[in-house]
């Protein structure tokens, strides 16, 4: 195979994951989870991993500056490591959001492969306390973290590459399916 037709073939199913009509449906959920809780005075929290990370700390920008949807991310070193090292690593993202996170916000964890502890239990601590969670997974169907949310967007692919560039291109999407939105 050539590059030519390696790359052909990459960005073919990038377009197939990308203009999925179950996905469709699924982010005008979320816009209208997001509107839902601006209208209340509440905040949107994104957290993720690696890569993940910087989508978060990306969205949170984006939603905050450009459609003028409070949002925020725990995406700080000094925040990660001093509660990963009193809390431990699995429980930063819960205990972050004990301290940060309000009743009404909207919570968006991101984990391409779903399996992240800290990512699995922020989510269960978010349901516990009654909070809209909503998840952008990919790898196994049946990954932990896509059973937990109000609204679970999935990739069905193994390749980070993927579900990394994916996710960031529904959630900037959905910033811009609510910047049209709050035109109207």
């Amino acid at each position: 195979m050539t590059d030519i037709q390696w790359l052909a073939d990459y960005f073919e199913n990038y377009r197939k994951a990308l203009s999925n009509p179950t996905v469709y449906s699924q982010l005008a959920e979320f816009k209208e989870l997001i509107l839902t809780a601006h209208k209340t005075g509440k905040k949107i929290i994104f957290v993720g991993n690696g890569g993940s990370a910087a989508m978060s700390s990306h969205a949170a920008v984006d939603f905050t500056k450009t459609a003028g949807i409070r949002a925020v991310n725990f995406n700080e070193a000094d925040l990660i490591t001093c509660l990963a090292n009193d809390y431990g690593y699995e429980n930063w993202v819960k205990q972050a959001l004990e301290f940060y996170a309000d009743p009404g916000d909207v919570i968006v964890l991101i984990s391409s492969s779903g399996k992240s502890p800290n990512m699995v239990r922020g989510a269960e601590f978010a349901n516990a306390k009654g909070y809209t969670l909503v998840t952008f997974t990919g790898f196994d169907k049946d990954n932990p973290l896509r059973q937990l949310g109000k609204l679970n967007i999935w990739l069905n692919s193994k390749a980070y590459n993927y579900v990394e560039n994916a996710h960031q291109t529904w959630i900037l999407a959905t910033c811009d399916l609510v910047i049209e939105s709050l035109k109207k």
